[in-house]
């Protein structure tokens, strides 16, 4: 297959974007771990969470180095890759993007040197403040992110603007009208909200911004900024959990092991199960506004009531005689009605919510939309065309599933692990099923990382061959004077760097873990030990 530049950049920004969100998860999740430390430090003054706190503290200024370090690279490639997506949304785009650099980032970086270096330099009621404002602008850089990834998916607040020419009569010229030497000057003129944008408009035709907070609270931006954040938390909460479980199987450290553990098991359970609730608000506010992708991840093929909800299984493309894609062949398990049910949200009267229609691929875009984008097209013409207008269903059929069968999972062991903590018993490693379960444990961020990315690859691919939902295509949005052979240099250029990146975190990060918390962290007590910045607090001073 011809690799385009269209191709190759996603590919890129595919890979970076993949890599640096091993990262962020993290860094939320610990951050919220580090507030609770935090907390317990000044309320008990008990030394076992000083040293929780410094330990994941230096866990978490690690991950934090290296998500910097790869996310950097991905605001750049809006321009060098997709400056033609760049021209169009930069209204609207590039204000999320500045506040999460100006506002979110500088916050969180700001008082992270606090949080790092004022050990025994400032109070632990400060230092406890220093911890709660690099949560918070954790937090609100995913909000400005999510919110940018949001309009992508359901722009609003916005309208299309196209530049013309105004000559000294005042009469508007396309802007690639020659007007000679005349004098003439630029400006926008506002497009029908229903105008469907052409390739050959990118260069004089933008979306520019209506309402700025119509624009930041789209349809799916409240939903999707609560099930990525709950992700995070979730995330964040095994980590800590799979360290504790280690420090437990080899006997070492275990005072910290289980103050920790019982830690990270109480954030994960509770993030669990209000993830339960906040997926299943998103799932439906995918079936409301973008009905299409419904259809792609959960393989539907034809509108239908009592619409089966996949379990296990696969779906793959039908093809028709000419070798074109036609259909889906269902190969997968299915509960009756259930995606039906909870389509309709309606738990309580479920016979009258299995009888809630799903749309299927066959009629989806529908035809009113297609011919909008294809005038005088017929209908056989237009059911050809629909196909294109799909997502990839085989590929994000398995990575919602997956998603969800390790959403699943993870809940499970986040319930068993809360049971075995309240009866006492998730630390008797001399029992079998214990160790056994704290084997499942040390890897349960693996998991849990599985799961993010997943749930990332679906809802991306899931919105494709749209980069704007319905207004912008992928295709041309790519830019027009990169060559392949360029951006496949740049994509070996990451990977060898990102290898890097990676054998330099698991080796810092592992030894970190071998080493562990340092009893007394090389300081004081808290309530008792803490005194302000004298030479009383071991501060020396020469000459």
């Amino acid at each position: 297959m011809y690799m385009t530049v269209e191709l190759l950049s996603r590919i890129q920004f595919g890979v970076t974007t993949s890599f640096h969100f091993l990262f962020p998860p993290m860094t939320i999740g610990i951050s919220v771990i580090l507030v609770i430390l935090q907390t317990l430090r000044v309320a008990t003054g008990k030394a076992i969470y000083l040293d929780l706190s410094k330990f994941w503290t230096r866990v978490f200024g690690l991950i934090f180095a290296i998500g910097v370090a790869t996310g950097i690279p991905l605001e750049f490639q809006f321009g060098t890759n997709w400056a033609q997506y760049a021209r169009f949304v930069g209204d609207i785009f590039g204000s999320p993007l500045a506040i999460e650099g100006i506002y979110a980032f500088f916050l969180e970086s700001g008082f992270l040197a606090l949080l790092l270096f004022g050990w025994n330099k400032v109070g632990p009621r400060t230092h406890l403040f220093a911890t709660c404002m690099v949560a918070l602008g954790a937090h609100f850089s995913a909000i400005w992110i999510i919110v940018a990834n949001s309009w992508m998916h359901t722009p609003a607040g916005y309208h299309l603007a196209r530049q013309m020419k105004v000559a000294a009569d005042g009469q508007l010229f396309p802007m690639t009208t020659d007007l000679g030497t005349a004098a003439f000057t630029v400006t926008e003129v506002a497009l029908p909200a229903d105008y469907v944008v052409q390739p050959t408009d990118l260069h004089h035709v933008r979306a520019v911004i209506d309402d700025f907070y119509l624009a930041i609270l789209n349809p799916s931006t409240l939903d999707r900024l609560t099930h990525t954040v709950l992700a995070c938390w979730i995330t964040g909460a095994f980590v800590v959990v799979g360290v504790s479980a280690w420090w437990l199987l080899r006997g070492k450290h275990l005072e910290a092991a289980r103050a920790s553990i019982r830690i990270g098991i109480a954030v994960a359970t509770v993030a669990c199960l209000l993830q339960l609730v906040a997926a299943d608000s998103t799932a439906r506010g995918v079936a409301i506004h973008q009905p299409t992708k419904l259809a792609a991840i959960e393989g539907l093929s034809t509108t239908r009531t009592q619409a089966g909800l996949g379990v296990v299984g696969f779906v793959r493309w039908k093809y028709g005689d000419d070798g074109q894609i036609v259909g889906i062949e269902d190969h997968a398990l299915r509960i009756p009605g259930m995606l039906s049910v909870l389509v309709s949200g309606k738990f309580l009267h479920l016979r009258e919510a299995a009888q809630t229609e799903v749309k299927g691929l066959a009629d989806l875009p529908s035809t009113e939309f297609l011919r909008t984008r294809h005038p005088g097209a017929t209908d056989e013409e237009l059911a050809q065309l629909r196909p294109s207008y799909w997502p990839n269903a085989p590929l994000v059929f398995q990575t919602y599933h997956l998603m969800i069968a390790l959403g699943v999972t993870l809940t499970m062991l986040a319930v068993i692990g809360c049971t075995l903590l309240v009866r006492g018993r998730l630390d008797r490693t001399h029992s079998r099923f214990i160790r056994a379960f704290l084997a499942i444990l040390v890897v349960s961020p693996v998991l849990a990382h599985l799961a993010t990315q997943a749930g990332w690859f679906t809802a991306e691919f899931g919105r494709q061959p749209w980069i704007v939902y319905e207004v912008l295509k992928t295709v041309d949005a790519a830019s027009t004077v990169v060559k392949p052979g360029q951006v496949m240099f740049s994509l070996a250029l990451f990977f060898i760097i990102y290898l890097l990146l990676t054998y330099l975190f698991t080796t810092l990060f592992a030894r970190m873990v071998s080493q562990g918390p340092i009893a007394g962290g090389g300081g004081h007590g808290v309530v008792e030990g803490w005194k302000p910045l004298s030479l009383r607090s071991d501060r020396q001073t020469k000459g």
